[in-house]
């Protein structure tokens, strides 16, 4: 809004000359998602407590230790869409298509969950709403997105996947093979950070970790003479996700404050749906969907590990895992939570930098 407010005024008064910069503006989005979640954190929290007199219903399959998370609100992931919303509206340009595609997907899936949470919590069950209602819903969001996506971006590279890796590869898929593709890349990503957000700030820190090397990857994408000396392909206006995926960074430090161990909030479904359909939704738009699973990493092995175990226990009757997913495994063996948490964090990083290190390897 601002951008598209005072720029157009920077004839008038040139300090305005500022709004024109995506570092400014990404800065700024961060800052307010950041200090906007410190003003408004403490009294959504008092806010959920008050309307979930038992918090989270704690499934009762899951590890002892966890029972005495009982009261605990969920339904957190409301402070990181309230944030993450009001940065991008303030500071993104809202002329760009990209930006309305990417928060729509954010609070479309961010609408499921927050169905989803608020069975949990009103009929005291842990499964919510239905799993084929969940993925029916988030397959339709998510195909209107990516085909939304593919009519937004450049003829040339509309309906194709690019490949790491390699100058200028591009395989095309057809229209119904790309938003198959997308739609596998966006709910997938949905899914696994949810199925990662198991225990106190174990899920936020990859996602703030992701959604910064993104943000960097959305600017290049979106210079010409950036692409140019990288070989990578240009997606015009693209850089201007970079003020919505540092909104998200000043978000997730925000609700991280409140999350960490021993967690004021859980994020719930409402939360972890919404940022892990939100990354997904940027890899598709700036082609980098399968650096995305190498960025997102650890998101992938926790749900490697669920599909590992069901099948397992499926064919053979035994489990590879004490409990699934991965975090639950170490819990079982006795780590300490807050070691687990900053183990994968320290696993994230890594993985994060190996994406990062993708853009020049060409």
């Amino acid at each position: 809004m601002f951008y598209n407010l005072l720029y157009p005024l920077a004839d008038l008064f040139s300090p305005l000359n500022l709004f024109r910069y995506l570092t400014f503006r990404s800065i700024a989005a961060f800052l307010t998602a950041l200090v906007l979640s410190f003003l408004i954190g403490g009294v959504l929290i008092r806010w959920l407590r008050s309307k979930q007199k038992q918090g989270q219903p704690i499934r009762d399959d899951g590890p002892q230790s966890h029972l005495t998370k009982k009261g605990t609100p969920t339904m957190g992931g409301l402070l990181i869409l309230i944030t993450l919303s009001v940065a991008t509206l303030l500071w993104a340009d809202l002329t760009n298509r990209y930006v309305w595609i990417v928060l729509g997907v954010t609070l479309a899936f961010g609408a499921v969950g927050f169905w989803d949470d608020f069975l949990k919590v009103t009929k005291r069950n842990p499964k919510g709403v239905p799993g084929k209602a969940k993925l029916a819903i988030s397959v339709v969001a998510a195909g209107v997105a990516v085909y939304l996506v593919a009519q937004a971006s450049p003829a040339p590279l509309r309906y194709t996947l690019a490949l790491p890796f390699l100058k200028d590869v591009l395989i095309p898929l057809g229209v119904f093979g790309f938003v198959f593709f997308g739609v596998i890349v966006i709910t997938g990503a949905s899914n696994a950070v949810n199925l990662t957000d198991g225990l106190d700030g174990l899920a936020i820190g990859p996602v703030i970790m992701a959604s910064a090397v993104f943000g960097l990857i959305a600017y290049v994408v979106g210079n010409t003479i950036l692409t140019n000396y990288l070989y990578l392909h240009h997606i015009p206006r693209a850089g201007e996700l970079a003020v919505l995926l540092a909104a998200l960074v000043g978000a997730g430090l925000g609700f991280l404050w409140f999350n960490a161990p021993p967690a004021m909030v859980f994020m719930g479904d409402t939360g972890s749906l919404a940022i892990g359909g939100a990354l997904g939704a940027v890899a598709v738009v700036t082609k980098h969907e399968i650096v995305l699973a190498i960025v997102g990493g650890l998101f992938v092995l926790e749900t490697v590990s669920v599909i590992v175990q069901v099948l397992s226990f499926k064919w053979t009757g035994k489990r590879v895992f004490r409990m699934a997913p991965l975090h639950h495994h170490f819990e079982q063996k006795g780590w300490a939570e807050p070691t687990i948490v900053f183990r994968f964090w320290i696993i994230a990083a890594i993985l994060a930098m190996a994406g990062l290190a993708t853009l020049k390897l060409r």
